[in-house]
């Protein structure tokens, strides 16, 4: 029998990745946002069932991905008591896909055992585009049978399918990607924003920063828009606060001083304090260019 997928977190990421797996032929039954606006509109293109509760959720599906902002909506979608995923989830497979701390991945996991449920993370480093295409690049933790088990399901999504290791791994190796990619991301920012207050052509620069060290896969994606101001969101100045906070505090808790991390999370905390968390994050130029919000 072909497994019902639920989706719990419908927006950019979680509704593209819904729409690839029902156009891979995949039953998805099931969906569920805190906007419910949103989940009936996929639900109504994709032929699944805008679902009005967590619990109704679990029962419609067998295995349920859940795409949420933060550390707070995971613990929430499956809480202890009141509406839950955990309701009636015995024999359910739980993927979790959202950038959160390792040990919130450890805690999830561990309630939904104790309601019978197995989990998996499956986290993303990659954007909207490629959740819509299947091109993702997914990295997994959990059970090593449990991650053979869904692999084909999981590469209808990636085309970088990796499996990192035990439960909060892959949040690590993911907080790490984010951490060094935010960094870079700010690094640019100063680069470009110094050379145009030097009044240096900017189509020269990243062209010459291109061909040197100062090449990055954030110049390629970011270089442009934070030249020419378009910040239309991919993924936000607010993501990138909290992910670089994630990054230093598992820092602080290995007692490691990084600098670095931590300048670049006071730059981005310092956007979403200016109202600019929703933009893109290489709306951070906007920091750094003079003339600008800065």
């Amino acid at each position: 029998m072909t497994d019902k997928i639920g989706f719990v977190g419908v927006g950019r990421m979680g509704g593209n990745m819904a729409r690839r797996l029902k156009d891979c032929g995949c039953t998805v039954s099931a969906v569920y946002d805190a906007h419910s606006a949103g989940a009936r509109e996929l639900a109504a293109e994709i032929g699944a069932e805008a679902c009005p509760t967590l619990a109704r959720v679990t029962a419609a599906a067998d295995i349920i991905f859940t795409v949420v902002t933060d550390d707070a909506a995971q613990l929430a979608v499956f809480a202890e008591s009141g509406d839950s995923l955990l309701t009636g989830a015995a024999g359910k497979l739980f993927i979790n896909c959202a950038t959160l701390t390792p040990r919130i991945h450890v805690e999830v996991e561990r309630r939904a055992q104790q309601a019978g449920a197995l989990t998996l993370e499956g986290c993303m480093a990659s954007s909207i585009p490629q959740a819509r295409n299947g091109t993702l690049y997914l990295m997994c933790a959990g059970e090593r049978a449990t991650f053979d088990r869904v692999r084909p399901l999981l590469e209808k999504l990636s085309t970088a399918l990796r499996y990192i290791g035990p439960t909060g791994s892959a949040a690590q190796v993911k907080a790490l990607v984010n951490t060094v990619m935010n960094c870079n991301t700010a690094a640019l920012a100063e680069g470009l924003g110094l050379g145009q207050a030097l009044g240096l052509d900017l189509d020269m620069l990243r062209e010459v920063f291109a061909q040197t060290g100062a090449n990055s896969q954030v110049l390629k994606t970011d270089g442009e828009d934070m030249q020419h101001r378009a910040h239309d969101c991919f993924f936000s100045a607010a993501h990138a606060a909290k992910d670089s906070g994630i990054g230093h505090q598992l820092a602080l808790d290995c007692g490691l001083s990084l600098p670095l991390t931590r300048a670049t999370k006071e730059q981005f905390d310092r956007m979403v304090a200016l109202g600019l968390g929703g933009l893109d994050k290489s709306g951070i130029a906007e920091l750094t260019f003079k003339g600008r919000h800065g």
